[in-house]
């Protein structure tokens, strides 16, 4: 999906304090990719956010 890490974390900078898997459609990531990225950065170490909803799937940055 990614080249590096690097340009997750630069995708995750750029989205809103929340966001949802529609906002990730728009960078290009289609289908259940969204959802695995935004479960990605949910439980990485490396992302301050938490999930603020499963329905549907949103994340809140901290």
């Amino acid at each position: 999906m990614f080249d590096s890490f690097d340009r997750l974390e630069r995708l995750y900078e750029r989205l809103p304090d929340e966001f949802t898997a529609e906002a990730l459609g728009r960078t290009g990531l289609t289908g259940g990719r969204r959802h695995m990225v935004l479960r990605h950065v949910v439980e990485h170490p490396a992302f301050d956010c938490e999930l603020a909803s499963r329905q549907p799937l949103t994340v809140r940055k901290l």
